[in-house]
Protein backbone atom coordinates (compact mmCIF):
# COMPACT_ATOMS: atom_id res chain seq x y z
CA UNK A 1 0.00 0.00 0.00
CA UNK A 2 1.31 3.35 -0.53
CA UNK A 3 0.42 6.96 0.24
CA UNK A 4 1.13 9.66 -2.48
CA UNK A 5 3.98 7.24 -4.06
CA UNK A 6 5.73 6.15 0.02
CA UNK A 7 4.52 3.22 1.97
CA UNK A 8 1.89 3.17 4.01
CA UNK A 9 1.52 0.96 7.24
CA UNK A 10 -1.54 0.55 9.86
CA UNK A 11 -1.19 0.58 13.19
CA UNK A 12 -0.95 -2.43 16.04
CA UNK A 13 -2.54 -2.27 19.93
CA UNK A 14 0.47 -5.03 20.28
CA UNK A 15 3.17 -2.07 20.04
CA UNK A 16 3.08 0.05 23.54
CA UNK A 17 3.47 3.32 21.91
CA UNK A 18 0.39 2.79 20.03
CA UNK A 19 -1.55 2.13 23.27
CA UNK A 20 -0.35 5.08 24.70
CA UNK A 21 -0.98 7.40 22.20
CA UNK A 22 -4.79 6.23 22.36
CA UNK A 23 -4.97 6.76 25.52
CA UNK A 24 -3.01 9.89 25.78
CA UNK A 25 -5.63 11.39 23.45
CA UNK A 26 -8.55 9.81 25.76
CA UNK A 27 -7.42 12.21 27.89
CA UNK A 28 -6.76 15.53 25.48
CA UNK A 29 -10.56 14.71 24.63
CA UNK A 30 -12.14 14.06 27.69
CA UNK A 31 -12.68 10.55 27.01
CA UNK A 32 -12.93 8.29 30.53
CA UNK A 33 -11.54 5.13 29.75
CA UNK A 34 -11.90 1.64 27.44
CA UNK A 35 -13.75 -1.24 27.68
CA UNK A 36 -11.21 -3.81 26.98
CA UNK A 37 -12.82 -6.85 24.45
CA UNK A 38 -11.75 -10.01 25.27
CA UNK A 39 -13.15 -12.61 23.28
CA UNK A 40 -14.58 -15.84 25.32
CA UNK A 41 -13.03 -17.73 22.24
CA UNK A 42 -9.57 -16.79 21.89
CA UNK A 43 -8.89 -16.38 25.24
CA UNK A 44 -6.30 -19.24 25.78
CA UNK A 45 -5.28 -19.45 21.87
CA UNK A 46 -4.63 -15.68 21.98
CA UNK A 47 -3.08 -14.84 25.27
CA UNK A 48 -0.06 -14.37 24.78
CA UNK A 49 -0.65 -11.17 22.45
CA UNK A 50 -4.01 -10.24 24.25
CA UNK A 51 -1.84 -10.45 27.68
CA UNK A 52 0.23 -8.14 25.69
CA UNK A 53 -2.17 -5.73 24.94
CA UNK A 54 -4.11 -5.81 28.48
CA UNK A 55 -0.67 -5.15 30.06
CA UNK A 56 -0.38 -2.16 27.88
CA UNK A 57 -3.90 -0.74 28.11
CA UNK A 58 -3.26 -1.22 32.15
CA UNK A 59 -0.17 0.92 31.79
CA UNK A 60 -0.94 3.25 29.55
CA UNK A 61 -4.29 3.94 31.55
CA UNK A 62 -2.59 4.64 34.16
CA UNK A 63 0.19 6.81 32.73
CA UNK A 64 -2.63 9.28 31.51
CA UNK A 65 -4.91 8.92 34.36
CA UNK A 66 -7.88 7.30 32.40
CA UNK A 67 -9.49 4.07 33.59
CA UNK A 68 -10.55 0.30 31.78
CA UNK A 69 -12.62 -2.25 32.44
CA UNK A 70 -13.02 -5.78 30.53
CA UNK A 71 -15.82 -6.84 28.70
CA UNK A 72 -16.06 -10.22 27.94
CA UNK A 73 -17.59 -11.19 24.51
CA UNK A 74 -19.75 -14.41 24.86
CA UNK A 75 -19.51 -14.84 20.54
CA UNK A 76 -18.85 -18.45 20.04
CA UNK A 77 -18.94 -19.44 23.12
CA UNK A 78 -19.74 -23.07 24.20
CA UNK A 79 -22.76 -23.73 27.24
CA UNK A 80 -20.98 -26.35 29.03
CA UNK A 81 -18.12 -24.64 29.30
CA UNK A 82 -18.20 -21.12 29.22
CA UNK A 83 -19.15 -20.50 32.78
CA UNK A 84 -15.55 -21.91 33.91
CA UNK A 85 -13.61 -20.21 31.43
CA UNK A 86 -15.00 -17.17 33.09
CA UNK A 87 -14.30 -18.02 36.03
CA UNK A 88 -10.85 -18.89 35.00
CA UNK A 89 -9.67 -16.08 33.11
CA UNK A 90 -11.36 -13.67 35.55
CA UNK A 91 -9.26 -15.70 38.42
CA UNK A 92 -6.44 -15.37 35.94
CA UNK A 93 -6.52 -11.43 35.68
CA UNK A 94 -7.38 -10.89 38.96
CA UNK A 95 -4.61 -12.68 40.79
CA UNK A 96 -1.85 -13.39 38.19
CA UNK A 97 -1.97 -9.72 36.14
CA UNK A 98 -3.22 -7.89 39.03
CA UNK A 99 -5.63 -5.90 37.05
CA UNK A 100 -8.09 -4.56 39.85
CA UNK A 101 -5.02 -3.99 41.71
CA UNK A 102 -4.51 -1.34 39.22
CA UNK A 103 -5.70 2.35 40.72
CA UNK A 104 -7.01 2.26 36.93
CA UNK A 105 -9.54 -0.26 37.14
CA UNK A 106 -12.91 0.96 36.46
CA UNK A 107 -14.56 0.36 39.83
CA UNK A 108 -18.52 0.95 41.25
CA UNK A 109 -19.64 1.67 44.78
CA UNK A 110 -16.21 0.15 45.72
CA UNK A 111 -16.68 -2.73 43.37
CA UNK A 112 -14.68 -3.83 40.13
CA UNK A 113 -16.73 -3.46 36.84
CA UNK A 114 -16.87 -6.37 34.54
CA UNK A 115 -18.85 -6.28 31.03
CA UNK A 116 -20.38 -9.35 30.06
CA UNK A 117 -21.36 -8.81 26.18
CA UNK A 118 -23.70 -11.36 24.47
CA UNK A 119 -26.61 -11.97 27.24
CA UNK A 120 -29.93 -13.10 25.26
CA UNK A 121 -29.24 -12.46 21.72
CA UNK A 122 -31.19 -14.68 19.55
CA UNK A 123 -30.76 -16.24 16.46
CA UNK A 124 -26.97 -17.16 15.45
CA UNK A 125 -23.39 -15.93 16.92
CA UNK A 126 -23.57 -18.47 19.89
CA UNK A 127 -24.57 -15.69 22.43
CA UNK A 128 -25.56 -17.18 26.06
CA UNK A 129 -29.64 -18.36 25.23
CA UNK A 130 -29.86 -20.16 28.87
CA UNK A 131 -31.54 -17.86 31.30
CA UNK A 132 -30.10 -20.29 33.93
CA UNK A 133 -26.85 -20.03 32.48
CA UNK A 134 -26.52 -15.94 32.38
CA UNK A 135 -28.04 -16.29 36.32
CA UNK A 136 -25.53 -18.18 37.52
CA UNK A 137 -22.53 -16.38 35.45
CA UNK A 138 -23.98 -13.07 36.92
CA UNK A 139 -24.22 -14.58 40.10
CA UNK A 140 -20.43 -15.68 40.49
CA UNK A 141 -19.62 -12.40 39.34
CA UNK A 142 -21.73 -10.66 42.20
CA UNK A 143 -21.27 -13.57 44.95
CA UNK A 144 -17.59 -14.62 44.29
CA UNK A 145 -15.73 -12.23 42.76
CA UNK A 146 -17.63 -9.35 44.37
CA UNK A 147 -17.90 -7.48 40.86
CA UNK A 148 -20.24 -5.20 39.42
CA UNK A 149 -21.73 -6.29 36.04
CA UNK A 150 -22.45 -4.37 32.64
CA UNK A 151 -24.60 -6.82 30.65
CA UNK A 152 -24.62 -6.51 26.76
CA UNK A 153 -27.93 -6.87 26.09
CA UNK A 154 -29.89 -7.55 22.80
CA UNK A 155 -31.79 -3.76 21.84
CA UNK A 156 -35.03 -5.21 23.02
CA UNK A 157 -33.78 -7.08 26.24
CA UNK A 158 -36.64 -5.12 27.67
CA UNK A 159 -40.11 -6.07 25.71
CA UNK A 160 -38.31 -9.52 25.34
CA UNK A 161 -38.88 -9.36 21.28
CA UNK A 162 -36.52 -8.16 18.06
CA UNK A 163 -33.35 -9.25 18.45
CA UNK A 164 -33.47 -10.86 21.87
CA UNK A 165 -34.34 -14.53 23.12
CA UNK A 166 -38.44 -14.39 24.20
CA UNK A 167 -38.41 -16.75 26.48
CA UNK A 168 -40.06 -14.94 29.56
CA UNK A 169 -37.17 -15.65 32.32
CA UNK A 170 -34.55 -13.46 30.46
CA UNK A 171 -36.61 -10.51 32.00
CA UNK A 172 -35.34 -12.17 35.32
CA UNK A 173 -31.72 -12.11 33.91
CA UNK A 174 -31.65 -8.58 32.69
CA UNK A 175 -32.81 -7.16 35.94
CA UNK A 176 -29.83 -8.97 37.76
CA UNK A 177 -27.22 -6.76 36.07
CA UNK A 178 -25.70 -3.68 37.86
CA UNK A 179 -25.70 -1.76 34.29
CA UNK A 180 -27.57 -2.76 31.07
CA UNK A 181 -25.84 -1.74 27.85
CA UNK A 182 -28.11 -2.56 24.59
CA UNK A 183 -26.38 -3.07 21.39
CA UNK A 184 -27.70 -0.98 19.01
CA UNK A 185 -24.81 -0.92 16.10
CA UNK A 186 -27.02 -1.56 12.90
CA UNK A 187 -30.15 -1.10 14.70
CA UNK A 188 -30.83 1.99 12.70
CA UNK A 189 -29.17 3.61 9.75
CA UNK A 190 -30.81 7.26 9.11
CA UNK A 191 -31.21 10.49 11.25
CA UNK A 192 -34.99 9.87 11.35
CA UNK A 193 -34.47 6.06 12.70
CA UNK A 194 -32.60 7.47 15.56
CA UNK A 195 -34.66 9.33 16.63
CA UNK A 196 -37.42 7.15 16.35
CA UNK A 197 -35.41 5.19 18.79
CA UNK A 198 -35.80 7.90 21.33
CA UNK A 199 -39.33 6.78 21.78
CA UNK A 200 -39.44 3.17 21.04
CA UNK A 201 -36.13 2.17 23.21
CA UNK A 202 -34.30 5.12 25.27
CA UNK A 203 -37.57 6.15 27.02
CA UNK A 204 -39.20 2.89 27.91
CA UNK A 205 -35.88 1.41 29.21
CA UNK A 206 -34.25 4.48 31.48
CA UNK A 207 -37.80 4.07 32.84
CA UNK A 208 -37.24 0.29 33.35
CA UNK A 209 -33.99 0.34 34.44
CA UNK A 210 -34.90 2.99 36.92
CA UNK A 211 -37.50 0.31 38.26
CA UNK A 212 -34.99 -1.65 38.30
CA UNK A 213 -32.48 0.42 40.49
CA UNK A 214 -29.82 -0.01 37.31
CA UNK A 215 -27.58 1.88 35.38
CA UNK A 216 -28.45 2.10 32.05
CA UNK A 217 -25.02 2.92 29.00
CA UNK A 218 -26.79 3.33 25.68
CA UNK A 219 -24.31 2.67 23.02
CA UNK A 220 -24.12 5.06 20.11
CA UNK A 221 -22.05 4.45 17.11
CA UNK A 222 -20.58 7.11 14.31
CA UNK A 223 -21.44 4.72 11.25
CA UNK A 224 -21.01 1.66 10.18
CA UNK A 225 -19.53 0.07 6.95
CA UNK A 226 -18.22 -3.31 7.12
CA UNK A 227 -17.24 -3.84 3.47
CA UNK A 228 -13.68 -4.61 3.76
CA UNK A 229 -14.87 -7.63 6.03
CA UNK A 230 -17.98 -8.42 3.36
CA UNK A 231 -17.38 -7.36 0.37
CA UNK A 232 -20.68 -7.70 -0.94
CA UNK A 233 -21.75 -5.18 1.51
CA UNK A 234 -21.63 -1.29 0.18
CA UNK A 235 -18.73 0.43 1.06
CA UNK A 236 -20.65 3.01 3.54
CA UNK A 237 -23.27 1.64 4.86
CA UNK A 238 -24.71 3.51 7.30
CA UNK A 239 -23.09 7.19 6.25
CA UNK A 240 -21.61 8.74 9.29
CA UNK A 241 -22.96 12.24 7.83
CA UNK A 242 -20.40 14.78 9.11
CA UNK A 243 -20.68 13.63 12.92
CA UNK A 244 -24.53 14.13 12.64
CA UNK A 245 -25.38 11.14 13.21
CA UNK A 246 -23.20 10.66 16.37
CA UNK A 247 -24.37 13.70 17.79
CA UNK A 248 -27.93 13.29 17.27
CA UNK A 249 -27.83 9.94 19.00
CA UNK A 250 -25.84 11.83 21.84
CA UNK A 251 -28.39 14.24 22.40
CA UNK A 252 -31.27 11.65 22.00
CA UNK A 253 -30.04 9.96 25.18
CA UNK A 254 -28.98 12.32 26.86
CA UNK A 255 -32.75 14.14 26.78
CA UNK A 256 -34.16 10.22 27.28
CA UNK A 257 -32.23 10.80 30.82
CA UNK A 258 -28.78 8.40 30.49
CA UNK A 259 -26.34 9.36 32.44
CA UNK A 260 -23.82 7.67 31.14
CA UNK A 261 -22.84 6.77 27.49
CA UNK A 262 -19.93 4.32 25.47
CA UNK A 263 -19.45 5.26 22.04
CA UNK A 264 -18.83 2.20 19.69
CA UNK A 265 -15.94 2.12 19.26
CA UNK A 266 -12.83 3.93 19.40
CA UNK A 267 -10.37 1.46 17.35
CA UNK A 268 -12.83 -0.50 15.32
CA UNK A 269 -11.47 0.18 11.69
CA UNK A 270 -12.75 -3.00 10.11
CA UNK A 271 -16.32 -2.28 11.10
CA UNK A 272 -15.94 1.22 10.23
CA UNK A 273 -17.13 2.80 13.83
CA UNK A 274 -13.70 4.16 15.06
CA UNK A 275 -13.66 7.46 16.22
CA UNK A 276 -9.52 7.78 16.50
CA UNK A 277 -7.81 9.78 13.70
CA UNK A 278 -8.33 9.13 10.28
CA UNK A 279 -7.55 10.13 6.86
CA UNK A 280 -9.84 13.27 6.10
CA UNK A 281 -9.67 12.45 2.57
CA UNK A 282 -9.19 9.87 0.34
CA UNK A 283 -5.91 11.46 -0.92
CA UNK A 284 -4.64 10.84 2.60
CA UNK A 285 -5.57 7.20 2.46
CA UNK A 286 -3.60 4.41 0.38
CA UNK A 287 -4.27 4.63 -3.52
CA UNK A 288 -4.81 0.75 -3.71
CA UNK A 289 -7.91 -0.58 -2.16
CA UNK A 290 -11.40 1.42 -0.63
CA UNK A 291 -10.61 2.86 2.49
CA UNK A 292 -13.61 5.03 4.30
CA UNK A 293 -11.74 8.38 4.58
CA UNK A 294 -13.87 11.41 6.63
CA UNK A 295 -14.71 12.97 2.86
CA UNK A 296 -17.04 10.09 2.22
CA UNK A 297 -20.36 12.06 2.23
CA UNK A 298 -18.56 15.48 0.78
CA UNK A 299 -17.24 16.61 4.75
CA UNK A 300 -13.99 18.56 5.38
CA UNK A 301 -13.26 17.55 8.52
CA UNK A 302 -10.18 17.40 10.51
CA UNK A 303 -8.31 14.13 10.95
CA UNK A 304 -9.54 14.32 15.06
CA UNK A 305 -12.92 15.11 14.36
CA UNK A 306 -14.55 12.56 16.17
CA UNK A 307 -12.55 12.43 19.45
CA UNK A 308 -13.56 15.93 19.50
CA UNK A 309 -16.80 14.88 19.34
CA UNK A 310 -16.29 12.80 22.04
CA UNK A 311 -14.92 15.23 24.35
CA UNK A 312 -18.06 17.62 23.55
CA UNK A 313 -20.58 14.49 24.50
CA UNK A 314 -18.81 13.90 27.52
CA UNK A 315 -19.08 17.61 28.44
CA UNK A 316 -22.89 17.45 27.33
CA UNK A 317 -23.38 14.19 29.67
CA UNK A 318 -21.31 15.66 32.62
CA UNK A 319 -23.57 18.55 32.22
CA UNK A 320 -20.96 21.21 31.68
CA UNK A 321 -23.21 21.98 28.00
CA UNK A 322 -26.54 22.33 27.88
CA UNK A 323 -27.78 19.57 25.61
CA UNK A 324 -28.61 20.89 22.00
CA UNK A 325 -29.14 19.28 18.86
CA UNK A 326 -27.33 21.59 16.65
CA UNK A 327 -23.98 19.41 16.03
CA UNK A 328 -21.53 22.17 17.48
CA UNK A 329 -19.05 24.35 14.89
CA UNK A 330 -15.82 23.62 16.99
CA UNK A 331 -16.05 21.33 19.21
CA UNK A 332 -13.75 19.83 22.13
CA UNK A 333 -10.25 20.55 22.17
CA UNK A 334 -8.42 22.10 19.14
CA UNK A 335 -6.55 19.64 16.56
CA UNK A 336 -3.54 18.21 18.44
Amino acid sequence: MTIDGKQAYVFSSFAKETVEKHFEWMKTYGIDGALLQRFIGEIKPSRAEGDVVLRNVMASAQDHDRVFAVEYDLSGNHSDTVLQQLQSDWEYLTQTVGITSSPSYLTLDGRPVVSIWGLGFAGAGNHVVDPALASAIIHWFHEVAHAKVIGGTPAGWGTLNGDSVIDKQWAGVYAQLDIVQPWTVGRYASLSQADAWKHTHLDPDIALTKRNHQLYMPVIFPGFSWHNLNRDKRENQIPRLGGKFLWEQAYNARKAGASIVKIAMFDEVNEGTAILKAAPSKADAPQQGYWLTLDADGDHLPNDWYLRLADEIGRMFRGETSPSLKVPIYPGSPLQ
